[in-house]
């Protein structure tokens, strides 16, 4: 099964890039859902109520638990659990502007249900929701938030989807956008590609996409039956 690869991209400056691997991960936010709309919305709210650093919040909390960004930013003496499910209701009744990027849909569908997994920061619900919301599968193998002891950058969720999916770090690859989901990405020993232009140091080196619309994937197998994916960036 292939996904041919469009003639044009907004690829910003990337040379083509060729792996060939046996499992891809993704992150969630960013990476295959915008959410951006409504997570700013909450977050905002949240800075709001308690007169916190409405940008140092969005700047810091991009990719990591929402539990562990209360955590941080929530005045002494608050109920962290209380707050982060709070935070976590509002996410899950908010979907308006939730969208996919470009060429996410054809991408999944192009490629093997059982070499795919989502590694996000997001609760199972709440990835349920998005991904919905967004008009994207959910992946039969998720690691979630309520599936690790430490959340992204911490390299956990990565190498617990890698194990699911029966494949080494060095034969895969994660395609994230936060600097939190790049580290632990790399920490894992995993390729990684980094999606829009964002990422900070963390993403420096790595190869890059805008979005999905020039990826191309051939799906093969192995002498053993195993399958291998093609990837041109």
């Amino acid at each position: 099964m292939s996904l041919p690869a469009s003639t044009e991209t907004n690829t910003p400056s990337v040379e083509a890039t060729a792996l060939s691997v046996r499992a891809v991960l993704f992150d969630m936010d960013g990476t295959l859902v915008d959410s951006t709309a409504v997570v700013e919305q909450v977050w905002g709210e949240f800075a709001a109520r308690y007169g916190l650093d409405y940008a140092e919040i969005l700047r810091t909390s991009h990719g990591v638990q929402a539990r562990d960004t209360v955590r941080r930013f929530a005045p002494a003496g608050s109920d962290v659990e209380a707050l982060t499910a709070e935070l976590g209701q509002m996410e899950r009744t908010r979907t308006e502007g939730v969208v996919a990027l470009a060429g996410a849909e054809a991408f999944l569908r192009a490629l093997p249900a059982d070499v795919v997994a989502l590694v996000t920061s997001a609760d199972r619900v709440l990835a349920e929701v998005r991904m919905r919301a967004a008009g994207l599968d959910m992946p039969a193998t998720a690691v979630t938030a309520e599936s690790v002891t430490r959340g992204k950058p911490d390299p956990e969720g990565y190498l617990a989807a890698a194990a699911l999916l029966g494949a080494e770090p060095a034969d895969v690859v994660v395609f994230e956008d936060a600097p939190a989901g790049i580290a632990a990405a790399r920490a894992a020993g995993m390729r990684t590609v980094v999606v829009g232009d964002g990422g900070g140091q963390a993403a420096e080196g790595l190869p890059r996409i805008a979005d999905y619309s020039g990826i191309s994937a051939v799906v093969s197998q192995d002498a053993d039956g195993r399958p291998r994916i093609e990837l041109s960036l």
